[in-house]
């Protein structure tokens, strides 16, 4: 069983939720990724979502964005956030990585080449904003046979169609992004989710996560109530981007530690009548 299916597996045995952080990789400096890897999941991150950094990154807001432009500037590439991996695995066996990004970076690295590294460096799923599920058949295959997860986007305006695809092709856990437009929007409709989450359920059998929008301990409450995960991105970038680089790894723990705590009310709480 992979880490991802494994964490999800002992999350529900536990009746808890996974917390899944968002970070670009060599932001603010590549010094930072790997202790900042621990140091989100010494706050109670479940799963890391590390982000391959891109020139263009057409999904994310601005925050993700100077967050992108920081670590280029430091010149850090795809090679060097698989070595982070790598280097993460030292000392956690457990927590899973999953790279998000853009299709550009593997395609220029070699699409087999990509995933062989991957492989070796303990990267346990995919999250490519730009694989279409209409064009990611091979690159599923592929990741399959070196056992990681292909995981892919879902939207309100997704199709039925479109969603019985990615339902089809989905590994580990499916995304489900919660507002229209970028990373970093605000106003999530809790009610809205929770139908559309329904739905999705119809066609598949895999946790689902819910991002964009969860900016606070309160909202991530709300999202474990109906979800299977919940992921922030934008607003723990926020905490980077702040912070004092003395202060960065407790920043980013005590951050972590308020939402999961807030997550976990969510299951303690007595219904009101």
């Amino acid at each position: 069983m992979s880490r991802i299916a494994t964490t999800f597996r002992n999350l529900q045995e536990q009746g808890k939720q996974a917390l899944i952080p968002f970070f670009t990789a060599g932001d603010p400096n590549p010094a930072s990724v790997v202790p900042l890897m621990h140091a989100l999941v010494a706050g109670g991150a479940d799963v890391i979502e590390l982000g391959v950094p891109f020139s263009d990154p057409m999904a994310d807001g601005p925050v993700i964005q100077r967050s992108s432009e920081r670590a280029l500037k430091f010149g850090v590439s795809l090679s060097d956030v698989l070595g982070y991996v790598g280097e993460f695995r030292k000392t956690d066996a457990a927590t899973p990585v999953v790279l998000m990004g853009y299709a550009n970076p593997i395609e220029a690295m070699g699409v087999e080449r990509f995933a062989d590294t991957a492989r070796a460096a303990g990267v346990d799923g995919v999250l490519v904003v730009d694989y279409p599920p209409e064009e990611a058949e091979a690159i599923v295959r592929l990741l399959d046979s070196r056992e990681i997860d292909t995981i892919f986007l879902l939207s309100p305006t997704t199709t039925e169609a479109r969603l019985a695809q990615v339902a089809a092709l989905g590994r580990g856990y499916l995304y489900y992004v919660s507002l229209k437009g970028v990373t970093g929007a605000a106003n999530i409709d809790l009610a809205d989710v929770a139908s559309r989450l329904a739905r999705i359920r119809a066609h598949t059998a895999l946790p689902l996560g819910v991002g964009f929008g969860i900016r606070d301990p309160q909202t991530a409450r709300a999202i474990a109530g109906v979800a299977d995960a919940v992921v922030i991105g934008s607003r723990l970038v926020q905490e980077i981007e702040s912070s004092r680089p003395e202060a960065l790894n407790a920043r980013v723990t005590a951050f972590m530690r308020g939402v999961r705590e807030a997550m976990d009310e969510s299951r303690t709480e007595a219904p009101t009548t």
